[in-house]
């Protein structure tokens, strides 16, 4: 990985972190608060693609699973984990992922609509598959209570895929970090003559 890879990797770390100093919204009827940092891992996985999008989000882990404080709230150690909101935070990995390979794929036609649906799927679809059964077990939740409760989340959560969406199309077009998957193209028979040709007369067999 290159030197620059690993600057964006570091930097939306941060990015994830420095949305963790908003203060969380808490909820009393559900042990889950409202944050901001769903979002970074939304604009990771639209600005940076899959691999540095969940490297960027595996850091961040990292740093949490040493104890820094850098959850919302002021949270942070391996105690996080086993908690309510252990499982949202442990989808943040395959959510940025998702997002980013999904991007990857449609970079070349990449519309604002386009990359809200993706972070839709994967900042919503996703982080929930994780987070909403984790709840349940660690919170002692029926399955669909806990479905039910984490519907508060999505209009704020399909906000924010709305500004991630804005903001990888607007860097696509300024500064693009992510390059479409290069599919292999098979050389023509005429390039291939050319060659034969520039290389001159084969030897004879021995």
């Amino acid at each position: 990985m290159k030197t620059r890879d690993l600057v964006h990797v570091a930097l939306f770390a941060a990015i994830v972190a420095v949305l963790g100093l908003m203060p969380p919204l808490v909820l009393p009827f559900i042990p889950v608060p409202i944050t901001a940092q769903t979002l970074g891992v939304m604009l990771a996985g639209s600005m940076l693609g899959a691999r540095k999008a969940g490297l960027s989000v595996l850091l961040f882990h990292v740093l949490v699973a040493a104890g820094l404080p850098l959850l919302a709230g002021g949270n942070g150690g391996l105690a996080v984990y086993p908690g309510p909101t252990g499982g949202f935070f442990v989808g943040f990995v395959p959510a940025a992922f998702v997002i980013g390979w999904l991007t990857e794929r449609a970079w070349t036609r990449l519309s604002v609509p386009l990359a809200f649906a993706i972070n839709v799927l994967g900042g919503i679809g996703v982080l929930y598959a994780v987070g909403i059964p984790w709840l349940a077990v660690s919170a002692k939740l029926p399955l669909a209570k806990a479905a039910l409760g984490s519907l508060i989340f999505v209009p704020g959560d399909c906000v924010k895929a709305a500004i991630a969406a804005s903001a990888a199309v607007t860097l696509k077009r300024a500064w693009p970090l992510i390059q479409a998957p290069r599919a292999g193209v098979p050389a023509s028979p005429s390039s291939s003559s050319a060659r034969a040709a520039s290389a001159g007369p084969s030897s004879p067999p021995r």
